[in-house]
């Protein structure tokens, strides 16, 4: 006979079928709680499971913008305003060509759970356009950056729906976006998070996401009796993530050696150059051979050259894995290289950048294994943290916001282990994390009532 679960993952199945990415994030979440679904029957009753998956509101737009060739260019905009149970819609804003309804709704329906684990008063949501910010001058960023607001600014607000960066959204976008919608409501407020320094950013919201990934990494090993010191870490991605996620590996003494981009992969063995890094990425906007031309010592792969079926990344002997660049990028054969090398640990500083079959790897094989919605939440927890200095008229130092950060990912790592462990899945973290995300927001919504 088949769960209550399994029911709504077939009705979503039929409905949604050309959603691959937003199913696979369902299921994986939907899968992991039956131990509490067993335990509570009101989940049921109040048919949360159905609730839950569907957004609240969706919001779709056109982008009209001209570029520097006087042409009229027009992109698809979107917010998925997903679930305000506890606290107002929080999440980035994506532009990246493969941006379409099914990749913003994975997105927001895994913000949910994220921002429930930090313990913030946050809800979830995700927003994005098919815009591709590579190639492009500053000027015709900026132009639609622009235009997109001019539709976005009449559904956002500091207590409403408050945006943030992701991919293709760094600190240039988030200042054309947050100057047009200052210009359009004559409103200077906390509307948007990772914003620059100059006008109510947040010291540590770059580092936030990839330092809180080792975060929590340290908190998955300390309880193994296990430490990333001197170790060999594997890193995926060359945006903040993983820049970040690499400068707090080797200030606690461990030695990532790789990177990647679109276009290939860089293995230094003797450690990423961060400062290198930094300049070819932030600086010159440039591919990653422009490492190998400065680092002349490290080696360079181009995706053409990965292996088949491999991502070449993850063939790179490493203690532990730290994929930070995107959705589906470590699939079952590469879980399973890593596996074989002798990873022990596995921290995804990216959304759901893990396959479900690779997920189901790393799960069976006991390996510390940090889900995405757990060990990248210190982007969003440290967005809720600059809301919070905003709507105070404060600024933190970075010692003081770092802090925090540590603290709220300590927490919430606790927080999934001994949820785990109280529905009879000690260490394993994709079932803590789930359940006990899930449990609050649903709890929310059953006092709030049918609305």
């Amino acid at each position: 006979m088949a769960s209550y679960a399994d029911n709504v993952m077939s009705e979503l199945k039929a409905r949604y079928a050309y959603q691959p990415e937003f199913l696979q994030a369902v299921s994986e979440v939907l899968e992991s709680l039956s131990p509490i679904l067993n335990k509570c029957q009101k989940y049921q009753d109040y048919k949360i499971l159905e609730r839950i998956v569907e957004p609240e509101r969706t919001i779709s737009f056109r982008v009209e913008w001209v570029d520097d060739k006087g042409q009229i260019q027009v992109n698809r905009g979107y917010r998925i305003q997903f679930n305000s149970a506890i606290g107002p819609y929080k999440g980035g804003i994506r532009l990246h060509p493969s941006v379409n309804l099914s990749i913003l709704k994975f997105l927001g329906f895994e913000q949910i759970f994220k921002n429930s684990l930090t313990s913030l008063p946050i809800g979830g949501a995700k927003g994005g356009s098919d815009f591709d910010p590579k190639g492009k001058s500053d000027n015709e960023v900026m132009r639609f950056c622009q235009a997109f607001m001019n539709e976005l600014y009449r559904h956002i607000g500091p207590t409403i729906v408050v945006p943030a960066g992701d991919i293709g959204t760094g600190g240039r976008e988030i200042g054309y976006f947050y100057g047009q919608y200052k210009k359009l409501t004559t409103r200077y407020e906390g509307v948007l998070t990772g914003k620059n320094l100059l006008f109510g950013g947040s010291l540590a919201r770059t580092e936030a996401t990839g330092y809180g990934a080792v975060y929590f990494a340290q908190s998955m090993l300390e309880d193994r009796k296990q430490s990333l010191e001197g170790k060999v870490c594997a890193v995926s991605g060359a945006g903040n993530v993983a820049t970040y996620c690499c400068q707090k590996l080797q200030q606690i003494g461990a030695k990532p050696v790789t990177v990647t981009d679109s276009r290939g992969m860089i293995y230094d063995k003797d450690g990423i150059k961060v400062d290198v890094l930094k300049q070819v990425k932030e600086q010159e906007r440039a591919s990653l051979v422009r490492y190998k031309e400065l680092v002349p010592s490290a080696e360079y792969t181009a995706v053409a050259d990965y292996p088949k079926g491999l991502h070449k990344v993850w063939t790179v002997p490493c203690f532990a894995a730290f994929p930070c660049a995107t959705q589906n990028e470590l699939n079952k054969e590469d879980a399973q290289v890593l596996l074989k090398n002798g990873c022990q640990c596995v921290t995804e500083g990216a959304n759901m950048p893990s396959t479900l079959e690779a997920v189901h790897a790393f799960v069976d094989a006991k390996i510390a294994y940090g889900p995405a919605k757990a060990a990248n939440a210190g982007g969003v927890a440290t967005s809720q943290l600059e809301m919070e200095q905003n709507a105070g008229m404060q600024s933190w130092t970075f010692e003081e916001v770092d802090n925090k950060l540590h603290t709220i990912m300590q927490n919430l790592y606790r927080n999934a282990a001994s949820t785990a462990e109280e529905f009879g899945a000690a260490g394993n973290l994709v079932c803590g994390a789930n359940i006990a995300g899930f449990k609050k927001v649903a709890d929310a919504m059953i006092a709030q009532g049918v609305c």
